[in-house]
């Protein structure tokens, strides 16, 4: 089974991650957690590039296809043979965050970005993809860092992120569930199980 969670930046992924891997390994699944760019050398080297470099210039496409070859590794080293062995896996985002990011707050073109990601993938989807929701200037608020390239596009940049998970959530209601995150952790977490059960299954 595959899980992705996603979300604007500051919605509590990291907290609602590891409560959720906790609660999946309680169920007696083997877990695999990854984060999407990252888990690979070159993952790693392109969330730097992406994240870290203030100093870089990176046009949109460019910044697009730098994030699909990094998810492109991760499916190829970490994802697929994790699933293949039998093991449930939970991604700290994933394509829907290219998706969002470069096509409805960017300015690419959606459908492609879709297409283009099919093919970086080789057509491996979440099985559920749980979108945490938080008005930006909230999510904002609770970045307590130095905020990275991505973090630094502005208030009109972050609301376009936020209307771009609803409307994706809203097309795709059976593989894409939105649960608000501006309640206590415990509610948010019980949610996310939840929406979990429905594609598990009760046992």
């Amino acid at each position: 089974m595959f899980f992705s969670i996603d979300g604007g930046d500051g919605v509590g992924k990291t907290t609602q991650i590891q409560r959720f891997c906790s609660w999946l390994r309680g169920r007696g699944l083997d877990v695999v957690a990854c984060r999407d760019p990252g888990s690979t050398p070159l993952g790693e080297s392109i969330r730097k590039l992406l994240l870290d470099r203030h100093d870089l210039e990176i046009d949109r496409r460019s910044e697009m296809l730098l994030y699909m070859a990094a998810r492109a590794q991760m499916v190829e080293q970490v994802i697929r043979p994790a699933l293949a062995s039998g093991k449930t896996v939970v991604a700290d985002r994933y394509l829907l965050a290219n998706v969002v990011y470069q096509g409805h707050a960017g300015g690419l073109d959606v459908e492609t970005l879709w297409q283009v990601g099919r093919v970086a993938t080789d057509r491996l989807m979440p099985d559920l993809t749980i979108v945490l929701d938080l008005p930006p200037a909230v999510a904002t608020g609770r970045i307590c860092r130095e905020l990275d390239r991505m973090e630094q596009q502005g208030d009109a940049f972050r609301q376009r992120v936020r209307e771009g998970f609803l409307a994706e959530a809203a097309r795709r209601p059976e593989k894409i569930v939105v649960v608000g995150a501006s309640r206590d952790v415990e509610r948010i977490a019980a949610d996310i199980c939840a929406a979990a059960v429905a594609v598990l299954g009760s046992d």
